[in-house]
C-alpha cells in the first residue's frame, strides 16, 4: 500500500451532476450515470498512478471499481464525497475468483484498525519479502494485521503477482550497473500511463 495524494478538485462532470439535485430528485451513488462514474474512475486512476489503492496491481477499466474507503452502508453521508473515493481492482468477478482489496473489505471498517492509503505513513506499516509476501512491519501492529487479513493482501494470487515483478529484478546474469539502470528506468516518469506495479514491494525489497 502506498500513499495516495488526493486531488482537491473533483471531476467537473461529477460536480455538475450533483448540482442537478432538486425537490424531485436526489443524487445518490446508485443512480449515478455511467459517464460520470467513468470520469471519476479516470481521475482516481490518475491520482493513483494507475494502481489499485490497496494491492498496487495495475488497474484496468474493465476490472476495477470505485471504492468507498469508509463504506456507504455505515457512512451514507460520504457516499458522494470525492475525498472518500478510491479505485480498487476487481469487478465483474466470475464464480470461484479469489477476492481481495475492496471486494474483500466490503463493509468492514474500523477507525483504529483500517490502514488508509490516504495516510502519509501507510507504507511504513508493511514489509515485503522477495518471495512476494506482505507482513506487518511490526509484528505487534494490530492495524497492519487486520488490514492484511480483511483485504486479503497476502493471498496466493497477489503473492505470485508480486514475486513475478520482483523476479524481474533478480536476474543473476545482470551486473550491478545494469541492475541500477533497470531500477531507475522502472521508477522514471511514474504515471497512470506507465503504472509501476507493486512499487512498494520493489522499494522495500531492494531499498
Amino acid at each position: 500500500m502506498r500513499y495516495i495524494q488526493k486531488n482537491n478538485t473533483e471531476p467537473a462532470s461529477f460536480t455538475r451532476w450533483k448540482g442537478k439535485a432538486s425537490a424531485d430528485w436526489e443524487p445518490t451513488f446508485e443512480n449515478m450515470n455511467s459517464a460520470v462514474k467513468k470520469d471519476i474512475k479516470s481521475a482516481l486512476k490518475k491520482e493513483q498512478l494507475g494502481l489499485c489503492c490497496y494491492c498496487e496491481s495495475k488497474l484496468r477499466d474493465d476490472y476495477s471499481h470505485i471504492e468507498h474507503f469508509r463504506p456507504q452502508e455505515t457512512y451514507k453521508w460520504l457516499s458522494l464525497d470525492y475525498g472518500n473515493m478510491l479505485c480498487s481492482c476487481q469487478s465483474n468477478l466470475k464464480k470461484g475468483d479469489p477476492i481481495h482489496c475492496g471486494n474483500a473489505k466490503d463493509n468492514w471498517f474500523d477507525e483504529s484498525l483500517t490502514i488508509s492509503p490516504l495516510s502519509r505513513d501507510c507504507a511504513s506499516h508493511f514489509r515485503y519479502t522477495g518471495d512476494g509476501h506482505v507482513y506487518p512491519a511490526d509484528e505487534h501492529d494490530s492495524a497492519a494485521i487486520a488490514t492484511i487479513e480483511h483485504l486479503k493482501l497476502d493471498i496466493r494470487k497477489l503473492v505470485d503477482s508480486r514475486q513475478e515483478v520482483i523476479n524481474a529484478f533478480l536476474d543473476p546474469k545482470i551486473s550491478d550497473a545494469e541492475f541500477k539502470r533497470f531500477y531507475d528506468l522502472y521508477f522514471r516518469n511514474l504515471s497512470a500511463e506507465n503504472p509501476p506495479e507493486f512499487i512498494s514491494a520493489i522499494i522495500d525489497v531492494f531499498k
